[in-house]
């Protein structure tokens, strides 16, 4: 199944939310210091409720270590810079979405590290800055576990 990688996340209600997004779908959930909140917080797990215990969590001190484990996979960057639509690619059981934290996205020196056709965006209104992080990641996951039939899912 798939990987998500979130870089610094910063506000707990959003990566719980990912996690039990993560325990319902069988995707893994990888978590690049530092963090704004202790794994332990409140509103974390709160939004997580217990699906805690269902989650495949790893947690790696920066980037360098990550995105050493990743290297060989099908990696894509989702940012608000982004160049194409996440629903014009094709995804395989290997795809791994990186996604940056909620007040500033992915640095522009990792964005561009990833090729064009890897930098996938959500379209929105010109107007708007950006969706909620773990509303973002529902809608990329969703589409990529579309594209494989929703294998495991009832």
């Amino acid at each position: 199944m798939f990987d998500v990688i979130l870089y610094q996340p910063e506000i707990p209600p959003n990566t719980g939310n990912i996690i039990r997004l993560c325990a319902n779908t069988g995707v893994r959930l990888h978590l690049v210091k530092p963090l704004g909140f202790s794994m332990d917080d409140k509103q974390l797990v709160r939004a997580g409720l217990d699906y805690h215990e269902f989650a495949t969590i790893s947690i790696y001190d920066d980037w360098a270590e990550c995105g050493e484990r990743f290297k060989d996979r099908h990696l894509f960057a989702v940012s608000t810079r982004g160049t194409r639509r996440y629903d014009q690619v094709a995804y395989t059981r290997d795809t791994v979405f990186l996604f940056g934290p909620e007040t500033r996205g992915l640095p522009p020196t990792l964005l561009e590290s990833f090729s064009e056709d890897r930098r996938i965006r959500v379209p929105m209104r010109p107007e708007s800055r950006s969706l909620n992080l773990s509303n973002a990641v529902a809608v990329v996951v969703y589409e990529a576990w579309r594209q494989i039939g929703f294998e495991q899912g009832v």
